[in-house]
């Protein structure tokens, strides 16, 4: 009997068993059906696992490297029309002009080195993609991420100063805490800047992203199988 983590024959079934509980989190949040956004997390996996996703209708997928997505989707991109993949990891400034071409959205934009980097490339190639800043809410000092008390700053001179299209806020929660209230500051804190998205939440507890206002939950795991 086949393993149901790592079959990949399972993709399509545990993505409709995902779509199936965001769809049971937002109706017992009161929320709008269809209001959260899921992001499948693709990152190290390969057409096995991704198009079984797609042949069932997934378009949004989420990937941590520059190169394995510039190796990954293009193939892809022309098979399966309508594909968005969002950049969920670490940017580095000399990989920016390569994340414009190879993403359509970058979640972790979490400092101004960066920032400026940004701006002058996205006003060189005319490809403005939207942008989430990465929020380190623990202020953990392996992760990225501004602090919560340099968010005004950082938003100034991402939104005001430099015009980037930044549209929402990111976070990744620290590992063995209880989740729900750092996914309750992310969403205080977009509030307070005017931001509409909030991406948080992966297969452990997006349920709860949800209940606190996620507007994308990126989950790997819980659909993909063990990496």
């Amino acid at each position: 009997m086949p393993d149901p983590v790592t079959d990949t024959s399972g993709v399509a079934a545990r993505l409709t068993d995902v779509r199936a509980r965001i769809a049971a989190a937002e109706r017992a949040a009161q929320r709008p059906a269809g209001s959260v956004q899921l992001v499948a997390v693709s990152k190290t996996f390969g057409d096995d696992r991704i198009v079984p996703a797609l042949e069932a209708g997934q378009r949004i997928f989420g990937e941590n490297r520059v190169q394995e997505a510039e190796r990954k989707w293009p193939p892809l991109r022309e098979r399966f029309p309508g594909v968005v993949v969002h950049l969920i990891g670490p940017l580095q400034t000399n990989k920016v002009r390569d994340a414009l071409a190879a993403f359509d959205v970058i979640e972790t934009l979490d400092r101004p080195k960066l920032a400026h980097a940004l701006a002058d490339a996205m006003s060189s190639s005319g490809r403005r993609l939207p942008c989430f800043l990465e929020v380190n809410l623990a202020e953990e000092p392996q992760k990225a991420g501004v602090a919560p008390a340099a968010l005004p700053e950082f938003v100034a001179l991402c939104r005001d100063e430099l015009q980037l299209p930044v549209v929402g806020l990111m976070c990744i929660p620290p590992a063995e805490q209880e989740p729900a209230p750092y996914f309750a500051l992310l969403a205080k804190l977009a509030r307070r800047h005017g931001l509409a998205q909030v991406s948080m939440g992966m297969s452990a507890d997006f349920e709860t992203a949800v209940t606190f206002g996620a507007t994308a939950v990126r989950v790997g795991t819980a659909i993909f199988g063990a990496r």
